[in-house]
This record gives C-alpha cells, sequence and structure tokens, in this order.
C-alpha cells in the first residue's frame, strides 16, 4: 500500500494527472490537471486522492504515515515552484484547500481560503504585496473561514463582529474598511475564535494546513453532501479528493477581480458568454451573494485585454470537452488565472438546446447528444408555468432574477427545516430565504419554487435550483426578509409563514396566493430532439424479439390519450375501465348492479351503463386514431364503488326501492378482509360474467363504429389478475362469443388481441402455459411488486423511507423496479412465454413504466413496449433510446 501515488502535482506547464483520472483525482483534480496540460494559466498546486480519503476513514479518520510523507514532499515541491514558503514571516506562499469528487456536488463539501496566513506572516504579504488592506483583509477572511469549517464557529458570530466595526465607522460595505479597521476586524475575530474554540487561533501553517485537510475529508460525510448524494442517486464512489493550490488574488486592487462564466448561458443554453464577476473581491463574494456582481459582458469594456484571454480560454475549453464549460477564474493585478473548469451544470432547456446545437455545430454526433441530456432534466420541460389567461388579471409583487425556469405556488416557510417538514404532511411549499446555503439543501429538494432576497445567478440558490430543475427568483431585493419573526414584507404587505404565493423563474417574477398554472407545449428544439430518440430506439435489435422498443401511454380519457400522442406515445399501454365507472350518470347504474340480489337484475343496470361505455371507447379510439389500444377489463374490487355517506346510502335506497338498514346489510357482505387479495380481476369476470361481457361488447360496438367512420382500431382487451391459465381460459371464450355476436350483428368485423395483465407471482412462473390461449403478455408491476414484496402499496409510506435510510432497500420497489426479485419474475415470465410462443409481445404498464433505471431493465429482459403516464412520455423515448445505446 504504501508504495502507491496518493498525491499528483500540477504546474509549470504540466501535470502528473489528466481528465481521466476523475475516479482518483477528482473532478475539480483532474481539470485542474488537465487544464495545466493545455497551457491554460492555472494557479499551480497539488490534489490528494480519493484514494487518502478512503484510507483515512479506513484509518479511523488518521493518515498513514506514508501519506503525511508523500504531502510533504509536494508541499516542498510547490513552495520551490514559487519561491515561496507556507506561513513564511517575509515571502509567505498562501494556499486554497478545496475538495472535488469524481460527480461534481457544488457547495455540499468545504473549503478553506487563504490558509498560510499568521500575526507575522500577514505583515510580511502586506510588504511584498504593498498593500497593507488587502494583507489584513485575506487575514480576517482566513480566520473566519477556518474557524466556520474547520472548527464550527457559527459563522454569525464573526458577521456581528465585522457590523459593528461597521457601524462603528458609519459604513455598510466591508470594501469602505481601511486597513486601519481591518486590523480591529482581526483582533475581534480572534477572540471570537478563541471564545469559541477555548483555544487560541493557530499560528504554526503546517498545523491549519493537515486541519483543513481532515475538514475537507470530513465533509464528505457530512449532512449536506450525504443528503445530495441521496437526492441525486449517487453512489460507489471512493470519497471526495483535496486540492492544495498557491493562492492567487481578487481582492489585490481595482486591477483584481474574481468570477463564474459559463461558455453557453446555463438557463436557456443561448450560446453566448455568460456569467458575473466583482472586481477587487475573492471568490466566495460571488457566490454568497454579499455584494451583487456585475455582468461578465462589462469585463470587456473595463479590462478588454482579460477579457479576450478568457474568451479565448473558454473558446479552447469548450472545443477540448465539447460540452458547456463553468469556468472559475480570478484576476490579480491584470493577470488572469483559471481555478476552476468542469462541464456545466445546466437546466432542462439548456440541456436540450446546449446537445442540438453541439450536434449542429458538429462537436458531438446524435447518440451522444442523447446521453448528454438527462430524464430530470426533461422532466423540467414538462413543468407548469403559469396559465396565459391568468397574466391577463394578475400583477406581480416583486421582480428578482429569472435564475431557474418553470412557475411554481406553494406556501410560504422560511427554513429547509419547516419545508422538509411540511412537505411530509402533504403540504406544497415555496422556500423563502434571505440567501440559501449547502444546509438547506434538504428544504431545496422538497420545495416547489425558491425565493431568495439576495444573490445573483451564480449564488447558491440559483445554481442549485437549476441543477434540480426546481423554478427559482434569486436576488429579490424588494423583499425584506425577517426569519425570527416567520414573516417576509413587500412594500406594505406582510406575508406570514403559510401564506401562498407563487413564483415564476422564468421571468424572475413573484405573485401574491395562487396561480393557476398550465402544462407546457414541446418546442421545437425538444421535438427534433426526441425525434432523434425515437431513430435510436426503433433501430433496436435484439436476439429472439421483435426490431424496435416501443413508447406507450397509460390513459383512461381521450384527453390523456391525446395529450401522450401529442407527447409521442405509439399506441395506449393501459386503459383502466375502472376509472370511467367514477362519473356521476355511470356510478350511479354501477352501484345498483353491484348491490343486485339476481343476475337478471345486475344485466338491467348494465345495459344503462353500456351506452356510456360505448362513447368512452369511441372517443379513445378516435384520440389513438389507427394506434393500439390495450383495455383492461374492470379489475378493482367492487367495494370500492359502493357509498359510504349516509345521505349517498339513503339516495341509493330509495332508488332500487328497500330500507336503508337492509342496503347496509348488502354493503357490508361486500366488504372483505384484503380486499387487494379478494374478490377483484379476472375473478369478478368468472363470478359475475355479465360485468366482461358488457365491456367487451361496449368495446366491439364502438370499434365497429369508429372502424365504420374511416379511422383505422385496434383494440387490445386486456384480462387482469390471472393466477392459473384455467381462468384465463373461460373468460376469453366468453370474450371472442361476445365479438362474434357484435361482428355478426353489424357485419363488420375488427382486428383484435386478447392478452392478459402478468401480475401475480404464479402467473409469471407459470407463463408457458398461459402463452398458449394469450395473444399478448403486460406485466402490472405495481401489483407484482406488492405481492412479491407482501408490502402494501397504501402503507409503505410508514416504513420504506426509513429501510431506504437504512440501505435495507436501495430504492422505493414502487418507483424503480426491484430489479433482482420482481426483475426475475418479470424475466421468467418473458422466458417461458416465449418458450411457447416465439413471438409473443410482451410489455410493462406500471409506473415503472415511465422510471429510467426500470424502462433499462425491460430493454435488457426484451420487452417490447413499456407504458407509461402522459407526461413522462417524453422521458420514456429519452430512457429508451439511452438504453438502446447503452446497451
Amino acid at each position: 500500500m504504501s508504495q502507491e501515488k496518493f498525491v499528483y502535482f500540477f504546474g509549470g506547464g504540466s501535470a502528473e494527472g489528466k481528465s481521466e483520472m476523475k475516479d482518483t483525482l477528482g473532478g475539480k483534480g483532474a481539470n485542474l490537471a488537465e487544464m495545466t496540460n493545455l497551457g491554460i494559466p492555472v494557479p499551480p498546486g497539488f490534489t490528494i486522492s480519493t484514494d487518502a480519503c478512503e484510507l483515512y476513514y479506513e484509518n479511523n479518520k488518521a493518515y498513514p504515515d506514508y501519506i503525511v510523507k508523500e504531502v510533504e514532499q509536494h508541499l516542498k515541491k510547490l513552495e520551490a515552484q514559487m519561491g515561496m514558503k507556507l506561513g513564511d514571516h517575509d515571502n509567505p506562499l498562501l494556499v486554497s484547500v478545496r475538495s472535488g469528487a469524481a460527480i461534481s456536488m457544488p457547495g455540499m463539501m468545504d473549503t478553506v481560503l487563504n490558509l498560510g496566513l499568521t500575526e507575522k506572516a500577514v505583515e510580511g504579504l502586506a510588504a511584498r504585496s504593498g498593500n497593507e488592506r488587502f494583507a489584513w483583509d485575506a487575514y480576517r477572511r482566513f480566520i473566519q473561514m477556518f474557524g466556520d469549517v474547520v472548527k464550527g464557529v457559527p459563522h454569525h458570530a464573526f458577521e456581528g463582529a465585522l457590523d459593528s466595526i461597521k457601524r462603528d465607522k458609519g459604513v455598510e460595505n466591508d470594501n469602505e474598511l481601511d486597513a486601519a479597521d481591518l486590523k480591529k476586524v482581526v483582533s475581534r475575530y480572534l477572540s471570537v475564535y478563541k471564545d469559541a474554540v477555548k483555544e487560541p487561533f493557530p499560528q504554526d501553517p503546517k498545523v491549519q494546513l493537515w486541519a483543513a485537510i481532515d475538514a475537507v475529508f470530513g465533509s464528505w460525510k457530512n449532512e449536506r453532501a450525504d443528503k445530495y448524494r441521496a437526492i441525486n442517486k449517487i453512489e460507489g464512489l471512493k470519497g471526495t479528493a483535496v486540492n492544495v493550490q498557491s493562492m492567487v488574488f481578487g481582492n489585490f486592487g481595482d486591477t483584481s477581480g474574481t468570477g463564474v462564466c459559463f461558455s453557453r448561458d446555463p438557463s436557456s443554453g443561448e450560446n453566448y458568454f455568460y456569467g458575473e464577476y466583482l472586481m477587487n473581491a475573492q471568490g466566495e463574494d460571488v457566490v454568497a451573494g454579499i455584494r451583487t456582481p456585475e455582468k461578465l459582458s462589462t469585463l470587456q469594456s473595463g479590462s478588454p485585454a482579460v477579457y479576450a484571454e478568457l474568451v479565448e480560454i473558454k473558446d479552447k475549453l469548450e472545443n477540448h470537452y465539447k460540452d458547456m464549460q463553468d469556468m472559475e477564474f480570478t484576476i490579480q493585478d491584470g493577470k488572469l488565472y483559471i481555478l476552476q473548469t468542469r462541464n456545466g451544470k445546466r437546466t432542462g432547456q439548456a440541456a436540450v438546446q446546449i446537445a442540438v446545437d453541439l450536434v449542429k455545430e458538429k462537436m458531438i454526433d446524435k447518440k451522444e447528444a442523447i446521453m448528454r441530456v438527462t430524464s430530470s432534466q426533461l422532466d423540467q420541460l414538462l413543468h407548469p408555468m403559469i396559465d396565459p389567461k391568468a397574466m391577463k388579471e394578475i400583477k406581480p409583487i416583486a421582480k428578482g432574477l429569472n435564475a431557474s425556469p418553470g412557475a411554481a405556488c406553494g406556501k410560504i416557510v422560511f427554513t429547509a427545516e419547516e419545508a422538509e417538514a411540511w412537505f411530509l404532511k402533504g403540504e406544497q411549499v415555496i422556500l423563502v430565504r434571505k440567501e440559501t446555503s449547502p444546509e438547506d439543501i434538504g428544504g431545496m429538494n422538497v420545495a416547489q419554487g425558491i425565493l431568495t432576497s439576495t444573490g445573483g445567478m451564480t449564488s447558491h440558490a440559483a445554481v442549485v435550483a437549476r441543477g434540480m430543475g426546481t423554478p427559482c427568483v434569486a436576488g429579490c431585493k424588494e423583499l425584506i426578509i425577517n426569519e425570527e419573526t416567520k414573516t417576509m414584507t413587500v412594500g406594505t404587505k406582510i406575508f406570514k409563514e403559510g401564506n401562498w404565493c407563487s413564483l415564476d423563474g422564468t421571468d424572475g417574477l413573484v405573485y401574491e396566493g395562487v396561480i393557476d398554472l398550465i402544462q407546457p407545449e414541446l418546442s421545437r428544439n425538444l421535438n427534433e430532439f426526441l425525434l432523434w430518440t425515437d431513430e435510436v430506439r426503433k433501430s433496436a435489435r435484439r436476439k429472439g424479439v421483435a426490431d424496435g422498443f416501443g413508447i406507450r401511454t397509460n390513459a383512461d380519457l381521450p384527453a390523456d390519450a391525446l395529450k401522450g400522442r401529442e407527447f409521442g406515445a405509439e399506441g395506449i399501454g393501459l386503459c383502466r375501465t375502472e376509472h370511467m365507472f367514477f362519473d356521476e350518470e355511470k356510478l350511479k347504474s354501477f352501484r345498483i348492479m353491484i348491490v343486485a340480489d339476481s343476475k337478471e337484475k345486475r344485466i338491467e343496470s348494465l345495459k344503462k351503463i353500456m351506452p356510456l361505455q360505448i362513447a368512452d371507447f369511441e372517443g379513445i379510439f378516435r384520440s389513438m386514431d389507427g394506434l393500439p389500444v390495450n383495455i383492461r377489463l374492470l379489475d378493482p374490487p367492487l367495494h370500492e364503488f359502493v357509498p359510504r355517506s349516509k345521505r349517498d346510502i339513503a339516495e341509493l335506497a330509495d332508488i332500487i326501492g328497500i330500507s336503508k338498514e337492509d342496503l347496509q346489510i348488502r354493503l357490508n357482505s361486500l366488504e372483505e378482509q384484503n380486499p387487494m387479495l379478494g374478490h377483484r380481476g379476472c375473478r369478478l369476470g368468472i363470478t359475475y360474467p355479465e360485468i366482461y361481457d358488457m365491456q367487451v361488447e361496449a368495446i366491439a360496438r364502438a370499434a365497429v363504429k369508429v372502424q365504420k367512420e374511416g379511422i383505422k382500431v385496434l383494440p387490445e382487451i386486456m384480462i387482469p389478475l390471472i393466477g392459473t391459465y384455467k381462468e384465463f381460459v373461460p373468460l376469453r371464450e366468453n370474450a371472442e362469443k361476445v365479438l362474434n355476436f357484435v361482428f355478426k350483428e353489424t357485419g363488420t368485423t375488427v382486428e383484435y388481441q386478447i392478452g392478459t395483465m402478468i401480475e401475480i407471482p404464479r402467473a409469471a412462473l407459470t407463463a408457458e402455459d398461459i402463452a398458449k390461449y394469450a395473444d399478448y403478455f403486460s406485466f402490472g408491476t405495481n401489483d407484482l411488486t406488492q405481492m412479491t414484496f407482501g408490502y402494501s402499496r397504501d402503507d409503505v409510506g410508514t416504513f420504506v423511507p426509513e429501510y431506504i435510510n437504512k440501505k435495507i432497500l436501495k430504492a422505493d420497489p414502487f418507483q424503480t423496479l426491484d430489479q433482482h426479485g420482481v426483475g426475475l419474475l418479470v424475466e421468467l415470465g418473458v422466458q417461458r412465454g416465449r418458450s411457447t410462443k416465439a413471438d409473443l409481445k410482451t410489455s410493462i404498464c406500471g409506473e415503472h413504466g415511465g422510471d429510467p433505471d426500470s424502462i433499462d431493465f425491460c430493454y435488457r429482459t426484451g420487452l417490447n413496449v413499456v407504458s407509461c403516464s402522459p407526461y413522462r412520455v417524453p422521458i420514456a423515448r429519452l430512457a429508451a433510446a439511452q438504453a438502446v445505446i447503452r446497451n
């Protein structure tokens, strides 16, 4: 172990690492090495690898001697290259100590700047720089950051000391303090530190360095980093690397500055140079929202040579990485340095725009473009926006920066903890803060929208919200937020916790109350991009499986069917007929049928329902206009439809002419101990065949009528909850008798198929028998999951979150398919079904049909089609194409 390399140097035009070494050097370290090798001006330094982080935790948060020795050797190499020494009294080397995991986790882990300053080194820095104010400003920043990050001294304790000195001098901004003032600030800060830590601030720079390295490695397992990885499903990383890099200073004077820039707009994807900067400032000033930054375009007039060099570097890096770059830069006394580059976080809109543009610019091909866009980014484009009709009647109460697009409504909360607590109670919330910090990640994740009174377009709130796809309005200066009283004041209006507000992150506007939102339409860019995904998935070739990989939608009403088709569905994969019975007129007749005491009375009630069912199916067939429609016959237990209230029971008793007491006896007889395993699905069809007969007749008559209108109709009749082929056979025979009767009576024949839903484990295990009689299988993975795990899907919320937290489960099995258990049943069902019928069509129609991980599994397992809700169809199209490319 001691012979391995754990520390990698970069500087002087060459580096020991490269961009492909992200697993070892982290993203930041790998890109610092790559930029150094490209000849880009990067301050020299060294990276302590993620392997060292892994050893740090294995070694009870301590370092083996050989790692300590290797770090010391690289520090000496850095000192030699810079011609300075860490903490030297006359010519001090100062360094930054930053985190950097293989996958970018912005703001989740810790950073320390200006490390190496002591009471004597600050005098040396002042003399060397000829700028006493700068030196003492750097020292006070270091004490505060070291105290906060390394020792946990509350940030507000330092801010209180700084504010008191500004009040004494009668100034508002930090940069209005002179060197003498900053010496007082340092003195106060040292006292704050000593009071909190119970020991003096360390004056040995090596002690500072190792304490900072400890803090960065320690931050790998802090609460916000753990929560960020859980939210973003980041797993399997060894830890964070630590980057120790020589400092360059943006607060050196008026010819110095610092900024963040993107090679393209991370919100819209537009191809223009985008960013913000501050002169005479350090990096945290830009992201913390302490001062309002300048637009990057103004740098061109203020420092044209620096701006021209920055543009040249931007182009070089984007062409090299072939992706939009997020860069941090510092200007020290007119000289430009690049501190970081990474593939930039972006909104869904920007992700699609950039992917399409890079293909047209011949930087990447279509398959690479498809793999660049994530399902969560695409999901952002399907978020609500404010109804244009409502826009005519509403006026914004405030305007901020359009930090992350989309519209949201919710109840105001003022802390991340409250956001999470209210969310668990089923409330929609808007998180309102002066500015967010990494500790707020949990609340930001559950909020419908985020609203801050300070910060710019590259502030923490803006960057994280864009990455999450959460609407955000940042830097809304009209807001006065009082977190103690839990109020937000806009002009003369005071909003309290729990009051409703709405925001539009696309335009940066804030509104009072609840506003009507509408779902967006697909843009031209998105349509073009999704057509590329269709090309890929339709070209899929798998051994023993029909060509292509189809996408359908789950739809119970014509409007749902139209929306699914608009989003690219190639048919209906699940039409749940029970949802049609909740129409008031149908429900009344259906209830009469349920409580009827004879078959004759049930048939009489069903005759009243049939015309309404025919109309339902006609609407769906017309909406799909030639695409297949898979209709599931009645599935839920009958007791779900019975009246509950005294008024409804009395009304039903009057209609059927019996007493309320007698009706109640009949209703009680329908109750079951475990209805989801009881008298439902095909069991209803066998005991009450007249129900399924009515539904099949309605399907047949609707199909005949619509086909006579010149519209191609492809009905698929699905019999649910089969456990044995002996249930399926008589139900298929009954259905075909009804179909043939209608076809003979009308003189018209319609092409049809009759299949089954595989949702009971026994059905999957005996699929070879069922496939002899079924035209197709559709896996109902909601029930299959429920019956395999023995979990009630209506009650998993009481324990599954804890199971996930304790890593008993990797994910909620009702959201992401359990591939090892439930998935094995699906795989067996497909294999055994096709052993009987080689061309058996198989699909999935549960909620898993819109989950990207589950879709990938479905492709690998040989399913022909996945079906999901209409608004998940574009995501399914993308995930299906990615599955084809990946496999």
